[in-house]
């Protein structure tokens, strides 16, 4: 496969990469500061053997990311790209007594999703996985443990309506029905321009269906169960995912996140294509 990564400087977007590099895939990195790899022994045997490729740019600029797209692309017929997995989270922000974490930009996530979608190559064939969060949106909140309702009201609710913006996007493109009892008030202008549906590029309503969206848990960083423990027939897995919510669940490792995208999202496309998907503990 070819395949586009967005935040994958660090964390699941990284751990995800390295898993499909060791699979033989192509990996194109879209990075601020490509510096952030000087170094790093995973990676670098990649770079060198051209397996993975350094396009500098932010995702923030739609001209970066159609670079991106182009440079992914790179070999195949008309630019096809198989992959765009998606991580970009908010790396900036100040803590705010009464406002909780406030993100800069405050759209990060939701500008480069529209950035991705404007400018990838058409007719769009590419699997989109994009990363938000546990608790975005009424229903998924209501799903959370009680201990961290509050603090997730308290702290990411920024974050949460940037995310909230990243999804709305898509449910639009694939023709899933936004309801504000599921998910809450439209993320507003701030998030999302006025006229966001009628920017030139982006799919119409249901004219790209292929896409995953996952939610993980509260994540730390800590070792890759899904690596580790092989789950007998009817017996625990090394975690948990669902369609839609998940009631009760409090943490989840960013590699396993990274395993379950890699290794249980991807070989099973048709089964998770369109849907929203759960994981943790």
């Amino acid at each position: 496969m070819k395949v586009l990564v967005l935040g994958g400087s660090r964390h699941i977007g990284y751990f995800s990469a390295l898993r499909l590099l060791a699979k033989g895939h192509t990996v194109t990195f879209l990075l601020r500061k490509p510096a952030v790899f000087d170094g790093d022994e995973k990676v670098q045997p990649y770079i060198s053997s051209g397996q993975a490729r350094i396009v500098q740019g932010d995702a923030m600029k739609s001209d970066d990311v159609k670079h991106a797209w182009e440079a992914a692309g790179r070999g195949e017929p008309e630019g096809a790209v198989d992959l765009c997995l998606f991580t970009i989270g908010a790396t900036t922000g100040t803590l705010s007594l009464t406002k909780g974490l406030i993100i800069n930009p405050i759209n990060v996530c939701t500008q480069s999703m529209m950035n991705v979608l404007c400018t990838m190559p058409k007719p769009a064939t590419t699997k989109v996985v994009a990363v938000t969060s546990n608790g975005v949106g009424h229903s998924s909140h209501a799903s959370l443990p009680l201990a961290l309702k509050a603090p997730y009201s308290y702290l990411l609710s920024g974050c949460h309506r940037d995310k909230i913006g990243l999804e709305r996007v898509l449910f639009h493109t694939g023709d899933k029905p936004y309801s504000e009892k599921e998910m809450g008030k439209e993320p507003g202008e701030q998030i999302l321009e006025k006229e966001w549906r009628s920017r030139e590029g982006l799919p119409g309503q249901g004219e790209f269906k292929d896409s995953v969206i996952v939610r993980p848990a509260l994540m730390f960083e800590g070792e890759c169960k899904g690596d580790e423990i092989k789950s007998a027939k009817g017996g625990k897995g090394p975690y948990r995912a669902a369609e839609g919510n998940l009631p009760g669940a409090w943490t989840i490792s960013r590699q396993d996140v990274a395993h379950f995208i890699v290794e249980g999202i991807l070989p099973e496309w048709e089964k998770w294509a369109g849907k929203v998907a759960t994981i943790g503990y």
